[in-house]
């Protein structure tokens, strides 16, 4: 197994950490079965110059993870029923981080189907779209409001490191669902990959 990614990467710059997330791995043990998904979809949220961050008119109780730095997940409720999953980057009070919008299942499989189906298995259909999207992600891997504040150095929710992908291989375009700062080209995904939510 490669390498945990260390605390370091984590305090890097929000787009250059979303570019190098793509392609790497992010793992969670959930009922003793190791989860695994290569990340294909990002989007960067850049703290206090970035309209559509959380983090835009500082910090309150519902944002706070975002201003602790680099290596913690930010988990929130949206929409009166949905978990999104986010990486913080940067230092302490920048209030930056990165939404995980599209992961290729990996390893635990079955148990991301249960978790998203209801059942253990999962068509070709069903395969493409189990973590094709910010929220079909955390219900496929189980991670809500509980999993806000996780250590991604620890051995819970970790992320695996993997050779760097070549600029050519990313596509930047629009993020998705945001009515602010709408323009900016800071969603990342992997080129030609079928798992990203949107291309």
């Amino acid at each position: 197994m490669q390498k945990k990614l260390p605390l370091k990467f984590y305090k890097g710059d929000v787009h250059t950490v979303a570019k190098e997330l793509l392609g790497k791995y992010i793992v969670k043990k959930n009922n003793g079965v190791y989860l695994c998904g290569r990340i294909v979809e990002v989007e960067a949220y850049d703290g206090k110059i970035d309209q559509a961050a959380h983090s835009f008119r500082g910090k309150t109780k519902r944002n706070q993870v975002m201003f602790e730095g680099g290596g913690k997940l930010y988990v929130y409720f949206t929409y009166g029923m949905h978990f999104c999953a986010n990486v913080v980057t940067g230092n302490i009070n920048d209030g930056k981080a990165i939404l995980i919008r599209a992961v290729e299942p990996v390893d635990g499989i079955d148990q991301m189907a249960v978790n998203r189906f209801g059942k253990k298995t999962a068509n070709e259909n069903e395969l493409k779209n189990l973590c094709s999207g910010p929220a079909k992600f955390c219900k496929a891997f189980n991670i809500d409001r509980n999993d806000n504040g996780t250590d991604l150095t620890g051995d819970y929710i970790f992320i695996i490191n993997d050779s760097r992908l070549k600029p050519e291989c990313i596509v930047s375009a629009r993020r998705i669902g945001i009515k602010k700062s709408v323009d900016l080209q800071w969603r990342y995904y992997i080129k030609e990959n079928k798992f990203v939510s949107k291309k």
